[in-house]
């Protein structure tokens, strides 16, 4: 099998789905409220109070009053502006739950998955070797440099436990905590590039298999996040203290540095 970098099961581009989501509908609803015509006023439609004059052929004609008419304008307007107001809040609710959803979703933490596989794979076995961190491993790492206390206290400062035949490093040379099994069910992974989709992860076989699906055709390259490396290290002489400092940081798409005593699996 080829080795991957985890990819990511919740990314900044749903955060900025949603942002766009959200201002798209308030810029449609203000653009709306400003070029919808109301509807005119009871009031509007009100018979005015009118004035007799003669005119200079002896009929009688009838005016309307200048100040009635400015207090009337200035009231029908006042009804308009609120009445398409309400309209428009009510043509706008049909569109919070998706908003809603959206917003939920951008706000889900960002996780990775420790996969391999072939890159150009859409399906395949083997999905119960995979792991996921539901935080982002890298900063709650370890130097290779500041192994010696790791090693005396079996616990890194973010409090996780140290196993001493059987740990991972990450591409600039941290030691990881150990990711937990990935439970079956569907994930939203991308590899922050163009590519978004759901990956199906299946219930173990009887013979403790799992089988996992990218939906749309997309590849395992297209939700691989590249400049991510990992490794897992597994041996009883395998030690992170056997581990060179110059072989890090790792190039992108390369293959993590093996260490003396220890049998490797690049993910």
């Amino acid at each position: 099998s080829s080795s991957f970098p985890p990819p990511i099961a919740s990314s900044n581009m749903a955060r900025t789905a949603a942002r766009a989501v959200v201002a798209v509908a308030l810029l449609a609803t203000t653009a709306a409220f400003v070029a919808r015509p109301g509807r005119p006023s009871v009031e509007r439609r009100r018979v005015l109070p009118r004035k007799t004059l003669s005119s200079s052929s002896g009929r009688t004609v009838s005016t309307v009053s200048p100040s009635k008419i400015s207090k009337l304008t200035l009231h029908a307007g006042k009804n308009l502006g609120r009445r398409s107001l309400l309209q428009q809040a009510t043509d706008f609710l049909p569109l919070l739950p998706g908003v809603w959803f959206v917003y939920l979703f951008s706000r889900l933490p960002k996780q990775y998955i420790a996969a391999k596989g072939d890159p150009n794979a859409t399906s395949g076995t083997g999905a119960e070797t995979w792991g996921l961190w539901t935080k982002d491993p890298g900063p709650r790492g370890v130097r290779l440099s500041n192994f010696q206390r790791l090693e005396e206290t079996g616990q890194a400062p973010a409090g996780w436990s140290f196993d001493k035949a059987d740990w991972w490093l990450e591409e600039h040379g941290l030691i990881m905590e150990k990711p937990d099994p990935l439970p079956p069910g569907k994930y939203e992974v991308t590899g922050d590039r163009e590519v978004t989709t759901t990956l199906t992860i299946f219930p173990k076989d009887n013979d403790g298999k799992q089988r996992w699906e990218l939906a749309n055709g997309a590849k395992l390259f297209d939700v691989t996040h590249l400049p991510c490396r990992s490794a897992r290290y597994q041996g009883s002489s395998c030690s992170p203290a056997s581990a060179a400092a110059s072989d890090f940081p790792v190039t992108p798409g390369a293959a993590m540095p093996k260490v003396p005593n220890c049998q490797k699996q690049d993910h």
